[in-house]
């Protein structure tokens, strides 16, 4: 180029400057791997064009160079060739939609959409790498982020594309919204939430087939400052310019709903107690609505935060509600254990308005405040914490932990205001229940006391309800499936004679029958008590019993195959354990040990020969069956949750039901759902499995869940039409959180249980139970204002001083005045001496740590390819073993590095004054 079109150059690019500096900011940043702006990119182009010492042709130089980082639709406006009008306002379009739906596409599945707009141009490798690997160090939202700002950096035509790799990757859902075609029952907002007279989301957003129309009520607007100013998944500070773009979702409650909701928003606390389907979370978001505008009018900060007590709950509330209506007035955020945020709690708590959270991580944080930790966080830095299954507010729980700090500062203040002193600021309390049960009461009294005892943890000026018409209610329709019992069962009668030669052999006398659930605590009992005392022989014993027993419970429920495959496994690796490596020498096996070993194998046989015979099996799984396939058959789309009690029968269900063709047939698609605590023989879900498993129920993938209690509360899949409890009876809140999982209109809850098992008559005292916790609410409701009031401050003085005591004995414990030297640690299976006090150090308050090389000697590392797994910064690539016993008890971890043993609960046996079980992080 001539020196005339390097100065035509610099007149170009000084006119597009506005543009130009939002399309290159990305790719500065990602130059020099910094945190830029748009300042950056003006700062580069006002460096350009006041340049006087530029080479001649520097203006091919620069085009060159956009297009070699993939600015080619910057180049053109540098080239003086910009898109003609109605084609740069189409593709302005687009930038504005992908940012406004930003929420609902950063759920797509990053890495295979951004191998896909690679392959079609929309991507430089530099850009898919960058992508990569924010998404493994973030997590797929991250990389689905950088993905969007990246891909409207493109010229016109990217849109199309984009929706191609959608559509390719099978996003069906996320096209069809980008295209405006109508949403499903579930994403569609109900006519019940738009005012009269607004108008229609197709009215107000552009309808977007593959390519925008020019006639986009977009036109008129100034686009050029407006996107500058937004920022593709920037906060939306600027409310006004979101109501332009997005239909502003107003929260209109029913009646009933501002009726209860009315005392919250006088700024008072308040117990919200509505059947589940009733819009509970619904009436929150609005109070947090209220809450932050009023502040906000005030001049005055506000700060939301919303608490769960289960993992996948953060997620639900975040998308489906608070999310939903509020991320296009106020920055929400949500934080788990399952979360790969890089930045701290505290950070995050400062920079959003509303944190969706597990209450585990706010007490965490309340303790590192407690004790002086920088990164802490205080009650006072919040002006509204919502409670969600606030029943769940009682002793011993987390909920409790947090409101008795609130309850302790409630009664400090009240001192300070004495003398005249500030008071610290403390949240209003907003707790969300459809069942705070009865505490196990037996009298009315009682039950009255217990609701009075949660609205005191809770402080609570009043309880909120609504008592629903049994026309308005949505209670699912109910019915007890009796399976007739059992008249043989020669598998149990083996297990059980093989159990009774274990009592005789370690001189046991159970004192109830085997197969029950108090069995189980009997003989765990015996096995910890054993431990304690050394004796061996007992807890060896104690630990086969407790397979035994769990085995009964599985031919009772699930299959005889199911129960055998359970024993067989568990001997060969308690077998395998035995049997060392060449190089590891001998491992010590007891005469109790061989002795149990081969009283399963003599039995083994006859059990392979009865699990064989169909006669034999339960009637439970036959009803079950029944029950299922009536489902499926008479309902146009049926969806619904079995709910059992271990995690080993949720697997073996939903085994049981791929396997048998009958289900197959009429449309059955089956998966399980269990918990994440690495709490059972069961290896756990992680977040992300529960994540998926249930985005595969919500989206019809899957239409049939298998789950623990896991599930019981909180779950809100709008399609849900029948729930089954198949042998499963607890108290009168899971009875009606279980219930609840139907949300359909014509939703079913059946009780599967054998015929004499006892199990129906539980279900009734649940619903007599249930019956005494709706009257004790009506008869707390209607108290006399003075007589409520005394009996919350007893009760809240009474907690307090519970606390006082409950801290002073954990600091009068002899342990803790014990000397390193006198604590032992030793094997729990062999008893062998470990370490002791004085070799264990402390890591961040929290992870204990054996830093001698003498430790390394007493164990060895096996592989185990179950564990073979990549986590975050660390691998688990092994198992350790004792060398004595050959007992395997903990995961082998790189991290760093450095080798590290993660010790289960029950492998160490502390000695002292006080006998307890104790997990250990060991370096090596």
């Amino acid at each position: 180029m001539s020196c005339d079109q390097d100065a035509e150059t610099r007149h170009i690019l000084d006119c597009f400057r506005d543009r130009l500096k939002r399309l290159v900011q990305d790719r500065i940043k990602a130059k020099f791997r910094e945190e830029g702006n748009i300042s950056a990119a003006a700062l580069l182009i006002d460096e350009i064009i006041h340049s006087k010492n530029c080479a001649q042709g520097w203006s091919r130089e620069l085009i060159t160079a956009l297009e070699t980082v993939g600015c080619k639709h910057a180049a053109k406006y540098v080239l003086n060739s910009p898109p003609e009008p109605t084609e740069e306002t189409e593709n302005d379009s687009c930038v504005r939609l992908i940012d406004l739906l930003q929420l609902t596409l950063v759920n797509m599945k990053t890495a295979d959409v951004c191998a896909h707009c690679r392959a079609l141009g929309l991507l430089t490798l530099e850009d898919q790498e960058n992508i990569l690997k924010l998404t493994e160090n973030q997590g797929n939202i991250g990389g689905a982020r950088l993905l969007l700002k990246r891909l409207v950096k493109n010229e016109a035509g990217w849109f199309s594309k984009f929706l191609q790799a959608l559509e390719d990757t099978e996003h069906h859902e996320l096209v069809r919204e980008l295209r405006g075609e109508p949403c499903n029952e579930d994403e569609a907002m109900s006519a019940e939430t738009v005012e009269e007279g607004e108008q229609s989301c197709s009215e107000t957003m552009p309808v977007l087939p593959p390519v925008l129309s020019a006639n986009s009520s977009l036109l008129s607007e100034d686009l050029d400052s407006s996107v500058d100013s937004s920022g593709l998944g920037a906060c939306a500070d600027n409310e006004g310019e979101y109501l332009k773009l997005e239909r502003k979702r107003d929260i209109v409650l029913r009646d009933y709903q501002m009726e209860v909701a009315r005392p919250a928003l006088e700024e008072k606390n308040i117990i919200i107690c509505l059947p589940t389907g009733s819009g509970k979370t619904r009436v929150a978001v609005y109070i947090t609505k209220e809450h932050l505008e009023r502040r906000r009018q005030m001049g005055q900060p506000g700060k939301v935060v919303v608490l769960v007590n289960k993992v996948p709950l953060v997620e639900q509330h975040y998308k489906a509600e608070f999310g939903r209506f509020l991320k296009h007035q106020y920055s929400v955020e949500r934080v788990s254990g399952a979360s790969q945020l890089k930045i701290s709690f505290p950070q995050i708590i400062e920079q959003n308005d509303i944190i969706i959270c597990t209450a585990q991580i706010l007490e965490n944080s309340l303790v590192k405040a407690k004790n002086g930790d920088e990164d802490g966080i205080k009650l006072s830095q919040f002006t509204l914490m919502v409670i969600d299954e606030c029943h769940h507010t009682k002793k011993g729980g987390v909920y409790n932990h947090i409101m008795i700090r609130y309850l302790k500062q409630k009664h400090q203040n009240q001192l300070l205001k004495k003398q005249e002193k500030s008071p610290v600021a403390l949240p209003q309390i907003l707790g969300l229940t459809a069942s705070p049960g009865v505490g196990g009461a037996m009298s009315q009294q009682r039950a009255e006391e217990h609701i009075l005892q949660i609205c005191a943890n809770l402080d609570a000026f009043t309880i909120k309800t609504k008592t629903f018409e049994e026309e308005e209610a949505k209670t699912p329709y109910k019915r007890i499936a009796r399976a007739e019992e059992r008249k043989e069962d020669p598998f149990g009668d083996v297990i059980k004679k093989i159990m009774d030669e274990i009592h005789e052999h370690a001189d046991l006398k159970p004192l109830c029958e085997p197969g029950t659930q108090n069995y189980e605590q009997w003989v765990v009992q015996k096995e910890q008590n054993a431990a304690k005392e050394e004796n061996q022989k007992v807890r060896v014993c104690a630990e086969h019993l407790r397979q035994y027993n769990e085995a009964l419970h599985q031919s009772n429920t699930i299959r005889m195959s199911d129960a055998f495959r359970f024993l067989d496994k568990y001997h060969n690796e308690e077998l395998k354990t035995k049997s060392s490596p060449d190089e590891e020498g001998t491992v010590t096996i007891t005469d109790t040990e061989r002795f149990l070993f081969t009283l399963f194998k003599d039995n083994k046989a006859k059990l392979q020969e009865l699990m064989g015979k169909p006669q034999y099996e339960n009637n439970n799984l036959a009803q079950l069956k029944t029950n299922i396939l009536k489902e499926f058959s008479t309902r146009e789309s049926a969806r619904g949750i079995i709910f059992t009690r271990t995690r080993l029968s949720a697997i073996a269900l939903c085994q049981w039901i791929q396997e048998n063709p009958k289900f197959d047939e009429v449309g059955v698609s089956a998966s399980y759902l269990i918990g994440g605590g690495d709490q059972s023989v069961v290896k756990p879900m992680t977040a992300a499995e529960q994540k998926d498993v249930l985005n595969k129920f919500r989206d019809g993938q899957i239409n049939l869940l298998i789950a623990t209690t896991v599930a019981e509360e909180g779950l809100d899949i709008a399609e849900c039409n029948f729930v089954i409890r198949y042998c499963l009876v607890t108290n009168e809140i899971a009875m009606i959180q279980a219930r609840g999982r139907g949300r359909a209109e014509d939703s079913s809850y059946t009780l599967v249980a054998e015929a004499g098992s006892g199990v129906a008559e539980r279900e009734s005292v649940n619903e007599y139970r249930e019956k005494m916790m709706s009257k004790a609410i009506a008869k707390v409701c209607k108290m006399n204002r003075a007589d409520y009031e005394k009996k919350i401050r007893e009760f809240q003085m009474q907690a307090i001083m519970e606390e006082k005591v409950k801290i002073k004995k954990k600091q009068q414990k002899g342990m803790m005045k014990e000397p390193p030297s006198k604590i032992s640690l030793s094997c729990r299976q062999c008893i062998v001496f470990v370490c002791s006090g004085e070799d264990i150090e402390k890591i961040e308050n929290m992870h204990h740590v054996n830093v001698t090389p003498q430790f390394s000697k007493l164990f060895t590392v096996r592989e185990n390819a179950s564990l073979q797994e990549r986590l975050l910064d660390y691998e688990t690539n092994g198992v350790i073993a004792c060398k004595n016993c050959g007992q395997v008890r903990a995961d082998f971890s790189s991290s760093l590095q450095i080798n590290t043993v993660c010790i289960t609960a029950e492998c160490l046996h502390l000695y002292c004054d006080h006998f307890l079980h104790v997990g250990m992080i060991v370096k090596c």
